[in-house]
């Protein structure tokens, strides 16, 4: 199947039936994000168990970019260290803005099929707004926002050590 094809037709599958979407009853971690130019705003709440994501869910009012990729995120999170999530987190960002070629050694597995994104300069916030906002979560960060000092495009990313 052509790259964009599957794109769209994974896009539109997390869109309709989005994985682990709704709230998490007491939840370690949570964070808001908000992408003012789009209008997504999510919620990401997990529960920490040690360094371990025993849980993690999400909601809010989404584009249907950024609803699909928190839907991927949360299933792919669910289960991984910490760490193994930061490693995720900016592979996906650099990914998304042309700096990781998919093809090269990742751990991104079926999360590639965003990697067509980078192409759509108004689209990228919206993918990376999921796993900017997971970040904020895993550093215990109640909000984070796509603009100014937070912008995912232009703020470095701290990997917790």
């Amino acid at each position: 199947m052509h790259s964009k094809s599957l794109y769209q037709e994974v896009i539109l599958d997390h869109n309709r039936k989005p994985r682990n979407y709704g709230t998490l009853e007491h939840s370690t971690h949570h964070a808001v994000g908000h992408n003012p130019l789009c209008g997504d705003r999510l919620v990401i709440a997990l529960n920490l168990d040690g360094q371990n994501i025993e849980g993690i869910a999400f909601h809010g009012e989404s584009c249907a970019i950024c609803k699909a990729s928190a839907s991927m995120m949360t299933s792919v999170v669910k289960g991984k260290t910490r760490s193994d999530a930061e490693i995720l987190i900016q592979e996906f960002r650099d990914m998304a803005l042309g700096k990781l070629d998919p093809s090269d050694e990742n751990h991104l597995g079926r999360l590639t099929v965003f990697a067509g994104v980078r192409n759509l300069p108004t689209r990228v916030k919206c993918a990376i707004l999921p796993w900017h906002t997971l970040h904020a979560a895993l550093n215990s960060i109640n909000s984070t926002s796509t603009e100014a000092a937070d912008d995912p495009m232009h703020a470095p990313v701290d990997r917790a050590s």
